[in-house]
């Protein structure tokens, strides 16, 4: 049972960071991608930043030079640092991969305070 695992939101202040985890269990049958997607309240989902298994990268343009993904390929953890945060950032923020299937994390809240 595959299983993607957040961790490290929580609230700060404008212009903090905060840096999120995203760990797996299980194998994920022909892994192309992870990343992070975001959605806030009455707001559409939408990604945030994704790598690649050969390690190429796309950003938002709303992150772009604010947030940094990154993995570690020997535990299977993708994550992303978070800088410079704005109150518009606010949302929960889901782990993402995908393969053979897709598979979503549970969610960690990312609030923002101005």
């Amino acid at each position: 049972q595959v299983r993607l695992v957040e961790s490290g939101g929580g609230l700060v202040q404008a212009g903090g960071s905060l840096r999120l985890s995203c760990a797996t269990s299980g194998s994920i049958f022909r892994l192309q991608a992870m990343g992070w997607y975001r959605q806030a309240p009455g707001k559409q989902r939408e990604l945030v930043a994704a790598i690649t298994t050969g390690g190429f990268t796309n950003y938002a343009d709303s992150v772009k030079g604010r947030f940094t993904i990154s993995r570690d390929n020997a535990k299977i953890t993708v994550y992303l640092q978070m800088n410079s945060l704005k109150p518009e950032d606010t949302a929960v923020y889901y782990c993402h991969a995908e393969g053979a299937f897709v598979y979503w994390g549970q969610g960690t809240q990312v609030t923002v305070s101005s």
